[in-house]
């Protein structure tokens, strides 16, 4: 029985339309007829079968009928747990993984939020000591009640009884 495309790329039949590509693009160039140490017949060949095997499995609704074909079914999938050899496996390609932030990464973490708290309090110190107001006044309307408090209170003091 000759493999499934999915052999023949060295992928299990859960891989992401990524991992798909990623090793196609490897496989391709060690196998391209060009680039390769085999004899040009079975470089040929086998640049072939990876040609066909991505062109099916890159075609979402070709793979599902090629899944069917196998007789393989994505909802017998049980979920991966997370170890330490998967983590591993994982490539960095810009997006976001599920790995632990390493020693150095924790620490340039800690220096640039350490200097931004510096930074934030070098301006408040230098807008202090221009006599800059930290806080500006905020207009307010006032309503009558408190208008008419506010002018009380600037209004003049006046002792009420006028002593003889």
């Amino acid at each position: 029985m000759s493999p499934t495309h999915y052999e023949l790329l060295g992928l299990s039949p859960w891989c992401t339309e990524l991992e798909i590509r990623r090793r196609y693009r490897d496989l391709s160039k060690r196998y391209h007829p060009d680039t390769t140490l085999l004899p040009a017949q079975e470089a040929v060949e086998q640049f072939r079968l990876i040609n066909e095997a991505y062109a099916v499995l890159s075609n979402p609704e070709r793979r599902q009928s090629y899944d069917r074909a196998i007789h393989f079914s994505r909802f017998s999938y049980q979920s991966r747990s997370l170890t330490a050899s998967n983590l591993s496996q994982i490539d960095d390609d810009g997006l976001p993984s599920q790995r632990p932030l390493s020693g150095g990464e924790l620490f340039v973490l800690l220096l640039i939020g350490g200097t931004f708290i510096l930074c934030l309090i070098l301006v408040i110190l230098l807008a202090w000591l221009r006599g800059d107001r930290l806080m500006p006044d905020l207009p307010v309307a006032l309503t009558p009640p408190y208008y008419a408090v506010a002018t009380l209170r600037n209004a003049p003091l006046q002792s009420p009884l006028a002593c003889d």
